[in-house]
């Protein structure tokens, strides 16, 4: 495919998305329609929507209409490229500007979140709301996880450069490595094959290492098992809990590879097990942390299921916090910058259970590189 065609395609995606289609349905039925596109086709226009979708407002402003191909007409233009260069009618081509989108919109005010959750993310970002907006326009980096039940990361920065993968440490983690060339040939690599490294935020490893695991853990929300893993290649006893079932079935061959245990319990199990030292709960929440790896996230959001969530966070707190034993830890996270999703939590947990204490609360941004987190450790009586 030409850069042209793919600009084509990127508009057909979004104008689908924006009828109400979800994002990974939209792309998914492209491909399989468009069997002439190569691997490096279907990267760049996913790329092309990922990056509209982080900065639809500003694009729409400078395309100065809402249609996907004024979304791309503003993307081209954000980075100081002629539009007509693209937009030329040949082959596949979009069809040439008329004269009504020759008209530059203004995109130096325009915010890339929606209009109602705006005050909530200011009041909660204050003086970094600015540059954290900013940041969150931005692709997220690949950040590896160097599984240290195994190896070091010096290791397995060697090991990625004899793969053309190149790899530097991240001071977020001891663990954390950030990708900076070559970030697609992880999935195929012999660092991933043998349980050496695997994906996961370096915010996302930080909180992970601020864990007590001074006795057994329980991940309550483990879902696909990434912090799980992470704990017990600290040489925590883990075991991980979710509501979905389904979500966890991948714990097992991912604990094989990394060479660690992992046990998995439902929750009529847990409640005749014994207390645990320490239960991890990283509840669902609206995911505004990390908007830049799903950007459709920010826009599919509505203040009815926030409250929905606000709702779920409290019932996850209450149930984590039954099953700790006296004297233990209830570590409360989300990968939100919402303070209603975190603070604000916290702080009514605590006022509705007398006796137990806070020991740390913990806050990461996008501005640290990895991941907007919030992490609560509270001790039980």
């Amino acid at each position: 495919m030409t850069p042209a065609a793919r600009i084509a395609a990127a508009i057909e995606i979004l104008d689908a998305w924006r009828e109400g289609t979800p994002v990974e349905k939209v792309l998914t039925n492209w491909a399989r329609r468009s069997r002439f596109a190569g691997s490096k086709d279907r990267a760049a226009v996913r790329d092309h929507v990922f990056e509209a979708l982080r900065n639809l407002n500003s694009f729409a402003a400078l395309g100065a209409g809402e249609s996907g191909r004024a979304i791309m007409i503003g993307a081209l233009r954000s980075q100081g490229q002629d539009v007509d260069d693209y937009f030329t009618g040949e082959g596949h081509a979009p069809a040439p500007l008329v004269e009504a989108e020759t008209i530059i919109g203004r995109a130096e005010d325009v915010v890339d979140l929606p209009d109602w959750i705006l005050p909530q993310m200011q009041a909660s970002l204050g003086q970094d709301f600015n540059a954290i907006e900013q940041a969150m326009r931005q692709r997220a980096p690949l950040f590896l996880r160097v599984n240290q039940a195994r190896t070091t990361r010096d290791k397995v920065i060697d090991a990625l450069a004899r793969e053309d993968i190149t790899a530097i440490a991240h001071d977020l983690s001891e663990t954390a490595l950030k990708v900076t060339e070559n970030p697609r040939r992880f999935a195929a690599s012999a660092v991933y094959r043998d349980g050496l490294a695997e994906i996961q935020d370096a915010a996302s490893q930080a909180v992970s290492d601020l864990i007590p695991i001074d006795g057994p853990v329980l991940d309550f929300c483990a879902g696909g098992g990434g912090k799980s893993l992470a704990l017990a290649a600290r040489g925590a006893k883990v075991t991980a809990h979710d509501i979905s079932e389904a979500r966890m079935r991948d714990i097992p061959e991912r604990a094989r590879r990394a060479g660690v245990r992992v046990d998995i319990k439902s929750l009529p199990a847990l409640k005749k097990a014994p207390r645990f030292a320490t239960v991890f709960a990283d509840a669902p929440c609206s995911g505004a942390g990390s908007w830049r790896r799903d950007p459709e996230g920010k826009w599919r959001l509505t203040e009815e299921q926030l409250q929905k969530t606000l709702t779920t966070q409290a019932e996850v707190m209450r149930t984590a916090a039954g099953l700790v034993m006296p004297g233990g830890i209830l570590a409360y996270a989300t990968c939100s910058l919402l303070e209603a999703e975190n603070d604000a939590q916290c702080s009514g947990f605590l006022a509705d259970h007398p006796g137990w204490s806070e020991v740390s609360r913990h806050h990461f941004t996008p501005l640290q590189g990895g991941d907007g987190f919030f992490l609560a450790i509270l001790r039980k009586p």
